[in-house]
């Protein structure tokens, strides 16, 4: 529709999650009246990104070092751990303020038609931090008594449910949950609001 750089930067807005053609456009067209500092800032926060993500080595979530500061921090449960999809996904619990232990994402959910199996997911990962004895921000270790399945309510959360409570079974003295009620099938985790998933959690169910 339109011509050049223009065109080219709405076809690229385009592609990102959650963003049609017309908030294409609309972005588009703010970024041609802010100052030329603003679009310098935005893109060294996207080559930043590009370049020095990093991911905590012990839950896997989007992190500034090599821990996160939920895994850092001496004040949260390590008896508890709350497995999610992605990063995203830790924050929107966090908001409930109903959750204090640690967390475990597993990089997406089980979706063999896109070649996702076990395989391609922090499966293994969470099993080995099961296997053994968390340690804390000061060296003590403490055993994992719980485990809360917090996956999107849908076909494929459903599914990587299913199979992360066959794997956890075994397991002995190892409590396996799932968010109880209140979230709608069908629906991403990021979009629920504090209430909502706070119920979710309070309530949720042993498996």
């Amino acid at each position: 529709m339109y011509e050049g750089p223009v065109q080219d930067l709405i076809d690229e807005l385009g592609k990102l999650p959650g963003i049609g053609p017309k908030s294409a456009q609309r972005i588009a067209f703010h970024m041609l009246t802010v100052e030329p500092a603003d679009i310098d800032r935005l893109l060294a926060s996207l080559r930043k990104v590009r370049e020095g993500v990093r991911y905590c080595v012990e839950c896997g979530t989007v992190a500034d070092g090599e821990r996160c500061r939920i895994c850092q921090d001496p004040r949260r449960d390590r008896t508890r751990i709350c497995v999610v999809e992605e990063p995203k996904d830790v924050p929107a619990i966090e908001r409930t303020r109903e959750f204090k232990g640690l967390y475990h994402v597993l990089g997406g959910a089980l979706n063999p038609l896109d070649g996702i199996g076990p395989d391609q997911l922090r499966v293994r990962e969470l099993l080995q931090r099961l296997g053994g004895a968390a340690p804390g921000p000061d060296g003590a270790t403490t055993e994992v008594a719980e485990v809360i399945i917090a996956t999107d309510p849908n076909t494929e959360g459903e599914a990587t449910a299913t199979y992360l409570v066959r794997m956890l079974r075994d397991f002995p003295g190892l409590s396996v949950s799932r968010l109880a009620s209140g979230l709608p099938m069908g629906s991403d985790l990021e979009y629920a609001d504090e209430m909502t998933l706070g119920r979710a959690l309070t309530g949720r169910r042993v498996l």
